[in-house]
């Protein structure tokens, strides 16, 4: 069984958004005789043409992928391939490469430009955290210009390799405007961090953008039960990147590509679900005595910040329906508060340099009932002030 290798060539591109988001990665199915897709767990396939399994294999060093058996499993997965074909379509790129996490696809975006001789990053805070510290500490070989959107074009230089955004930004909700940023870029490569918006709600592709990332973990997934990372991007791009997760090891593995492509398919009624619910939360969270301000993004979407006059900490401890964790994206609430966790390994003027306050909270918004949810919001915010 073959597939192709993050084409977007599809039966269903004619057809509305939301049904390829149903039907994108599985045109092959009924000729399978299959309605499920099947999970490929091969770590290994068959080689009895040695030296044309070898050329294959030349040319999946180089970043090429023919669609056919892997050779290996570190190399492709068929299932894998699956799901970087339905989100390549859904974001309207020529490609898409998956690897193991979100930290995985930027990691091996910033190695493909250091290693092309342009190490030099231009970052626009806030970021997601781990962003920020993976671009600050130059691990990769890299360094970083901080630049507000304005300062952007002027921040450029012969070396920049990338221009790194995330809007609506982790975790104030920050907005940009994306296609004025991609024309301040130029030839250099814009990634945008696509998470909080999903292809739903925004395709950074179609205002200028070169790349788009996904920590895959969040709203694809959906359900907090499997970890990935995505970049869709152009096929010239996409071959770099297959060349750094042949050499690195960052596959996804068989069965998180098979939950991810899952998720796909009821991304849109969950995404608009859930961005009801946040948009009325947002309206009584600004209505309340002890929330001095809301953060909400203009597209809508399922994340709430606000800055409240309670103790974050305390507030995050009351809660009783909402889980207190990490992450995001999930089809139940969570919150936390992200000065102690996602942005603790930031510097604390980076934090405030990035409109990150201490009274911050970050609220992922599920599918729970809107009423439940404020109830326990509402309650948690009746403590004692500082």
């Amino acid at each position: 069984m073959t597939m192709p290798s993050g084409s977007t060539h599809s039966r269903t591109t004619t057809h509305s958004w939301n049904t390829r988001a149903v039907h994108a990665g599985k045109d092959d199915l009924a000729a399978l005789g299959l309605h499920a897709p099947p999970i490929d767990l091969s770590t290994t396939y068959p080689s009895y043409d040695v030296v044309g399994e070898a050329e294959r294999l030349d040319e999946f060093a180089a970043g090429h992928d023919d669609g056919g058996p892997p050779v290996y499993g570190r190399v492709a997965n068929p299932t894998v391939r699956r799901f970087e074909t339905a989100l390549a379509e859904l974001e309207g790129a020529e490609s898409a490469v998956a690897f193991a996490s979100g930290m995985a696809a930027l990691s091996a975006c910033l190695l493909a430009q250091v290693t092309a001789g342009k190490p030099e990053v231009v970052g626009v805070r806030p970021l997601y955290g781990t962003t920020d510290h993976l671009l600050e500490s130059g691990l990769l070989g890299n360094s970083v210009t901080w630049a507000t959107p304005d300062e952007v074009a002027s921040a450029i230089t012969d070396r920049t390799g990338l221009v790194v955004v995330e809007s609506p930004a982790n975790p104030t909700l920050t907005e940009v405007d994306l296609r004025a940023l991609a024309d301040a870029c130029g030839p250099v490569p814009l990634l945008v961090d696509n998470t909080f918006a999903t292809p739903v709600l925004q395709r950074p592709l179609t205002l200028g953008a070169s790349l788009v990332l996904h920590s895959a973990t969040k709203y694809l997934g959906g359900h907090g039960d499997v970890m990935g990372g995505v970049i869709a991007c152009a096929e010239d791009f996409a071959r770099r990147l297959r060349q750094v997760r042949f050499v690195t090891g960052g596959m996804l593995h068989p069965m998180a590509g098979y939950e991810l492509l899952r998720g796909l398919a009821t991304l849109p009624v969950r995404v608009r679900a859930a961005s009801a619910t946040a948009a009325e939360l947002a309206r009584r969270l600004a209505a309340h005595h002890r929330v001095t301000r809301v953060h909400y993004p203009s597209l809508g979407g399922a994340m709430v910040s606000f800055e409240t006059s309670v103790d974050p900490v305390a507030l995050v401890a009351a809660v009783r329906l909402i889980t207190p964790a990490v992450s995001l994206g999930s089809v139940d609430s969570l919150i936390q508060h992200p000065a102690s966790l996602t942005h603790r390994i930031m510097e604390e003027v980076a934090r405030k340099d990035a409109g990150i306050s201490p009274d911050l909270v970050r609220l992922s918004v599920g599918l729970e009932d809107v009423e439940d949810l404020w109830t326990d919001l509402s309650e948690a915010l009746d403590q004692p002030t500082r």
